[in-house]
């Protein structure tokens, strides 16, 4: 894994000195928030973040829609609150991944392995030129935009991420598996029910029923006729 800028939100000292000297065994430069204000005005520049929830001066919930508005950068939850509720909350409003605590370390190094290699496109230069038209749907690879009866609709990183891997084979029948595997380097049932959250948002936001076919027991095909 590359070396990266991690800004870690967490106001609990002992769980952001254990983050903080895991990431930097490993290489990587951290900032740490301890306030939604500051997280809002410490992400720039940053690879990706760890954000917890419980924070003592403000909601985690409102750092990740705040920093929704304003930049792409990945968004890991590491929060103590796992019920499906709060899951599927975070995935929502824009986080990349779901951790609950008391997490692995090795787990949260492989999905920040994940979700920051999904941001920066690795394929993008196989991608180059490449364009997907499905009715008054496009997709351009290259460029990471869609639009939709010729408004450009804004996607999640992870949400393009899932659109990607289908417009990368338009009319295919594309396994769950393949999809989780390129997606989130994880075929677990936490990554499955993320996906069925964001290919829930992609969904309703290029609004189109039945561009994004579900193949019942095997997974999904962007149709394009």
């Amino acid at each position: 894994m590359r070396r990266m800028r991690i800004l870690i939100v967490e106001d609990d000292d002992s769980v952001a000195g254990a983050l903080r000297a895991v990431l930097e065994r490993h290489g990587h430069a951290t900032v740490r928030a301890t306030r939604s204000d500051d997280a809002l005005r410490r992400h720039r520049g940053a690879d990706a973040v760890l954000l917890d929830l419980g924070l003592a001066e403000g909601d985690g919930f409102d750092v990740l829609q705040g920093l929704r508005q304003v930049s792409d950068v990945p968004v890991i939850v590491v929060s103590a609150r796992g019920d499906e509720r709060s899951v599927v909350r975070g995935l929502h409003l824009g986080a990349d991944d779901y951790l609950v605590k008391p997490i692995r370390m090795s787990e949260l190094l492989a999905r920040l392995g994940v979700v920051t290699r999904r941001r920066g496109a690795p394929d993008a230069g196989s991608d180059t030129g490449q364009r997907v038209v499905a009715g008054d749907v496009e997709v351009d690879l290259a460029t990471r935009r869609v639009v939709v009866g010729g408004a450009q609709v804004a996607l999640t990183t992870k949400e393009f991420a899932v659109l990607a891997v289908l417009a990368r084979r338009p009319g295919e029948a594309v396994s769950k598996q393949l999809l989780l595997d390129e997606v989130w380097g994880d075929t677990s049932q936490s990554a499955a029910r993320s996906c069925d959250v964001h290919l829930t948002q992609l969904r309703g936001k290029i609004g189109r029923p039945g561009l994004v076919e579900t193949i019942r027991g095997y997974g999904y095909r962007l149709q394009v006729d």
